[in-house]
């Protein structure tokens, strides 16, 4: 195990996470990589959780393993020189306090959306036969 820290670990997977982001404006990034990049970053950037944090043990568990998840499998996607270029990038963004994105809470807050339409919609069928 290394010698870092929590706090040391967390940064880590921000800026890899933000990398990710800058990684899939990348023209050289195939489009599936783009997709889990993108829904990574919005997820881990967004201020709104699929699973409310307030939910005992559940609440952290969406933190804890969606997002570093998502995070190896988006590296495994993305070619080597795109994801090098990017934490370059990243670690500069970083330096200057950080990045500003804007669009998780908009995709999190579709994915809710699109969920309750989706479950909305099954119910009615399964009750209205």
């Amino acid at each position: 195990m290394s010698g870092k820290t929590w706090r040391e670990r967390l940064a880590d997977l921000q800026q890899d996470t933000y990398a990710l982001y800058l990684a899939a404006r990348d023209r050289r990034t195939p489009w599936y990589a783009k997709a889990v990049a993108v829904l990574v970053t919005a997820y881990a950037f967004s201020p709104i959780d699929l699973i409310p944090d307030p939910i005992p043990v559940l609440g952290y568990l969406d933190d804890l393993l969606l997002v570093p998840l998502g995070v190896a499998l988006a590296l495994r996607l993305i070619p080597p020189a795109v994801m090098a270029e990017s934490r370059e990038r990243a670690r500069s963004a970083w330096a200057d306090g950080g990045p500003q994105v804007r669009y998780g809470a908009l995709l999190v807050i579709g994915l809710w959306v699109l969920g309750a339409v989706v479950l909305g919609l099954l119910a009615w069928r399964l009750l209205g036969d």
